[in-house]
């Protein structure tokens, strides 16, 4: 992955800051993918955005995550750490991008869902039939064609069903982490989504922030423009603002 640069990422964070959620996930994962045309990432795999973003997270600022969390039982406050190179190794799928599935007479092809497809169901009134109608390649039922989408989503068997959702998780592992954590106080687990996008961009936030004031500093004492500012390294900005703060 090539490392964004600062003038990029802080002019991703500044479209980001109209945007809701899903909108700065996308532009998160721009940045972590500029080798991709941008029209094709909304249908990238969910499992496989998550470790472009995960693997962006490590490239801008480390390995260790701090992650802290709320138990369900007793309401402690719990911290701990992630790794975000061995998460980012972990979730990704089998480079497959539709799944096939026989059962029962069913033939069928399923598409892997990306974050367009979770956006266009999330308010559909049974969002998981409307997910099978939007990404289902193929069916065939003993031979037969059945037409795809919507009709073909609600013919399908409930084991049919399951050994889809069965064949996604295997292909593309990353879609739904969820971590399961030990209470140090109670002992109970606590089940919670890590959403990467959302951790990413409260750090990519407080980090345009921080660079901005850099800017700001050295403009003021030096007269150097914003792009001549964030050319420089972080270790030469730091080492100049240093001589700023001694005079």
């Amino acid at each position: 992955m090539a490392i964004t640069g600062a003038a990029e990422l802080l002019a991703a964070w500044e479209a980001g800051l109209a945007e809701a959620p899903v909108g700065r996930a996308l532009l998160l994962h721009r940045a972590a993918r500029p080798d991709v045309d941008a029209g094709r990432l909304p249908s990238v795999p969910v499992g496989e955005r998550e470790a472009d973003l995960f693997a962006l997270r490590r490239a801008l600022f480390g390995e260790r995550m701090q992650v802290r969390l709320e138990c369900a039982a007793c309401g402690a406050d719990m911290e701990f750490e992630l790794d975000a190179g061995q998460l980012a190794g972990s979730l990704g799928g089998r480079g497959e991008h539709v799944v096939r599935v026989q059962q029962g007479g069913w033939d069928v092809e399923f598409r892997l869902p990306g974050a367009a497809d979770l956006a266009a169901v999330a308010r559909a009134a049974d969002p998981r039939t409307a997910l099978l109608a939007r990404c289902l390649v193929s069916a065939t039922h003993d031979g037969s064609a059945v037409p795809a989408g919507e009709p073909a989503a609600r013919e399908l068997p409930a084991a049919v069903q399951r050994r889809i959702a069965e064949a996604v998780e295997a292909a593309d592992p990353g879609a739904d982490l969820t971590l399961n954590v030990a209470c140090p106080e109670c002992g109970q687990a606590t089940r919670a989504e890590l959403d990467i996008a959302s951790y990413l961009w409260t750090e990519l936030d407080a980090w345009a922030r921080d660079v901005l004031l850099d800017v700001h500093l050295l403009a003021t004492a030096y007269g150097w423009s914003e792009p001549e500012i964030l050319a420089l390294s972080p270790l030469r900005r730091r080492y100049y603002l240093e001589l700023c703060a001694d005079v």
